[in-house]
């Protein structure tokens, strides 16, 4: 089977991100009501229209692909996998806060090698691949790098929610955050993008699926980052949903030190 190429891998993805800032903003401060999932977390028609819509796309784009997508599983069999959060930060939309996002993530031999941070309320994108991650909004488009903070005692530290760890991780993490320059709560995927284009320094959290963290292992290391799990392991589909991402490897080995003790 011929492989697609990356500019048709691209291209793809973003179709993808323009459709779900459409669906989005569509229904942003639209919607109120929501269900609750198996696993309690929150969902909105939004969420459920905009991973169908993106899901349509795929199929018509290239229908041997197989998809991962945070409302509808995984579907399909194949060493091409996307995968899809059509809104990331679902706590956020249904609140009216502006920083939620999309997530659209292609993996060959379940590698993640392209990612896109869509955020649709503020027209702001990054998108990573072919060795570089661009930050667009306004129709400007710029390439961004991480910071060069190497130590923990200078740096900027986000996590989306104290509610994502455990008890025993949520003292781990206060053990590191409380040494850094600044910590910051809030963001969801938001906060990897500010770490690409050098904002923050440090996001370290738990908890996140395959859907929630393949599209930023691009966007952060295209960039110039680090992003493992908290053992310094790749992130893959198997990974346990604790990630560290780090503007340099000295800030990052700082991160490790602190969170294994």
């Amino acid at each position: 089977m011929t492989q697609p190429d990356i500019a048709s891998i691209a291209s793809c993805a973003v179709e993808l991100a323009d459709t779900a800032r459409v669906l989005a903003r569509r229904h942003f401060r639209q919607v109120t009501a929501y269900d609750r999932k198996a696993d309690d977390s929150p969902v909105t028609v939004a969420d459920k229209a905009i991973e169908a819509a993106l899901r349509d796309i795929l199929r018509q784009r290239f229908p041997e692909h197989a998809i991962l997508g945070e409302e509808e599983g995984l579907s399909g069999d194949s060493r091409n996998l996307w995968a899809l959060d059509p809104i990331d930060g679902t706590k956020s939309f249904m609140t009216g806060f502006p920083l939620f996002g999309a997530l659209v993530a292609f993996t060959r031999d379940r590698l993640p090698t392209l990612g896109v941070i869509e955020i649709p309320a503020t027209g702001e994108r990054w998108s990573a691949y072919s060795g570089k991650t661009l930050f667009t909004q306004d129709g400007q488009e710029q390439s961004v790098s991480v910071s060069t903070c190497q130590s923990l005692e200078a740096a900027r530290v986000y996590t989306t929610s104290p509610d994502c760890f455990s008890a025993s991780d949520l003292e781990r993490y206060n053990t590191l955050s409380r040494q850094a320059a600044v910590r910051r709560y809030g963001g969801d995927c938001y906060i990897y993008g500010l770490l690409a284009s050098g904002f923050c320094d440090l996001v370290v959290e738990a908890s996140l699926q395959p859907y929630d963290y393949l599209a930023l292992v691009p966007v952060v290391q295209n960039a110039g980052g680090i992003i493992t799990d908290w053992q310094g392991q790749p992130l893959g589909l198997n990974s346990t949903g604790k990630v560290v991402a780090a503007a340099t490897p000295a800030l990052h080995a700082r991160a490790l030190e602190i969170l294994n003790a």
